[in-house]
């Protein structure tokens, strides 16, 4: 069992298709993991060992007839308790919602039922989804699997990353609005994807801000990444945004390495009150690309400073709230006592934002987009810490408010310049700190240039083994 929790999508699909495994038998090992580690590690809410037998018997009979159905044929995968999944709870992370079941499932589940994936249960999120340390006062917090002790995961897809580090999947979906992918990826230690809005249909798929949230997987290595990616990217009718959107080939052009790239390092805070270590294994991931070929510069980009308002305009801050504020009102409203205090406070914030600065808002940050797209028009790509830090102690982060707000802040301020900026990109592992804690290199694309942050991704990971290392 051990030795099948540590293969990758790609290595498990290669003995799946040739039936040296079967797809009952790996299934069958990774429901029996989880219920050996979830107690400990938390991750999941809830298993789907019905529905992933049958799944996987199915997935068993077709390629014993060799109708096979691509790469993800057989593998098993969890998606964070946004998704919903026919028969099952939608809970988002919250007892209120401990009756929302789902008629159907969501548009991703179903494209990868369509290829053939086996789904084996739904994992553990923040709260409505709305914190970047990963910690839930209501349903639990997920354990980092780099700690013994109870360290910070990273959210708010806190479930899904330590499902993966710990391996009990080879790979999970989640959300990203401010960060929520990329982060618990950095924290634990993993690859996770984060996608241009529009790119992968949010149907079915309880929502956070309407204008940022996207969908990723989280997985060990990108080339995982991109073989769920490519299944469940294009239009769907039942979401506007990915309206005219056709699916593009990442496949293709992933190994053609990163020679002649153009990379630059955003020197404008990015890497202000990084932590040294973390800064270190950053600007070494930097060196490594640049000895593969590609051409590292670094560049000051004011507009980066602007996007978030600072002094002068906090409220660009909350427009995430003002969006949760719609989706939850009849919460915030009638059961405020009922919810996380921590999520329920920073999200009432959403309140006190009014239609001028939601507009005016909306109208800087369009600028801002434009000016920045000038300004680096010779650049492929953007290299930056995916977090400030490594993960704290659970203890240390949610001692207050203030302690909580801080460190919140903190996780996700890398990741939420590049939401708002349209980017889409990765966080890559590139390196542990003295103590053991995994880093994260970010690498930030334009919209809809998904292809190039894989290609980048990849290249990185085929000339390092940050990826490879597990927790004990």
């Amino acid at each position: 069992m051990e030795e099948l929790a540590d293969l990758t999508v790609s290595e498990l699909s290669q003995l799946l298709r040739r039936r040296e495994l079967s797809p009952v038998e790996l299934v069958t090992q990774t429901l029996d993991r989880i219920d050996e580690q979830n107690e400990r590690r938390h991750a999941f809410v809830h298993v789907t060992r019905e529905r992933a037998l049958v799944e996987a018997s199915a997935a068993e009979r077709e390629l014993a007839a060799g109708a096979w159905r691509g790469p993800l044929h057989g593998i098993p995968y969890a998606a964070k308790d946004l998704f919903d999944v026919r028969g099952e709870v939608t809970g988002a992370g919250t007892h209120l919602l401990a009756g929302n079941i789902a008629a159907n499932d969501c548009s991703v589940v179903s494209r990868l039922s369509d290829a053939g994936m086996v789904l084996v249960g739904k994992t553990h999120t923040v709260q409505f989804a709305y914190g970047g340390v990963g910690i839930n006062h209501d349903t639990g917090t997920p354990r980092n699997p780099w700690r013994d002790e109870p360290y910070v995961p990273g959210g708010s897809s806190s479930g899904s990353a330590v499902a993966v580090a710990a391996g009990l999947v080879p790979v999970a979906l989640g959300t990203d609005t401010s960060g929520s992918v990329r982060v618990p990826a950095s924290l634990c230690g993993v690859t996770g994807l984060k996608t241009t809005v529009g790119r992968v249909s949010r149907a079915g798929v309880y929502p956070l801000s309407a204008s940022l949230d996207s969908v990723g997987p989280l997985a060990r290595t990108v080339a995982d990444c991109a073989l769920v990616y490519q299944a469940i990217q294009g239009a769907d009718a039942a979401d506007p945004s990915t309206a005219g959107q056709s699916v593009h080939d990442v496949q293709s052009t992933m190994t053609d390495g990163v020679a002649g790239v153009r990379m630059a390092f955003i020197e404008t805070m990015f890497f202000d009150g990084v932590d040294p270590e973390v800064a270190a294994a950053v600007r070494a991931a930097g060196d490594a690309l640049a000895d593969l070929g590609a051409d590292v510069t670094s560049i000051d980009a004011p507009e980066v400073d602007e996007v978030m308002g600072g002094a002068d305009a906090p409220f660009r801050a909350w427009t995430v709230a003002a969006e949760a504020c719609v989706v939850n009102r009849r919460f915030l409203d009638g059961s405020f006592d009922q919810l996380d205090p921590v999520i329920a406070h920073r999200m009432r914030q959403g309140f006190e934002l009014s239609a001028v600065d939601l507009l005016e808002t909306s109208d800087v940050w369009r600028r801002l987009r434009a000016s920045f797209a000038e300004r680096t028009a010779g650049i492929d790509a953007f290299l930056m810490p995916s977090t400030m830090l490594p993960a704290r102690p659970v203890a240390e982060v949610d001692a207050s408010l203030d302690t909580y707000a801080r460190f919140n802040a903190d996780y996700l301020r890398n990741t939420s310049i590049g939401n708002r900026l349209e980017w889409c990109g990765l966080s890559v592992p590139c390196g542990f700190t003295g103590d053991g804690l995994p880093i994260g290199l970010m690498i930030q694309v334009p919209a809809m240039h998904e292809q190039a942050a894989i290609r980048i991704g990849h290249a990185f990971q085929q000339a390092s083994d940050w990826h490879l290392r597990r927790p004990s």
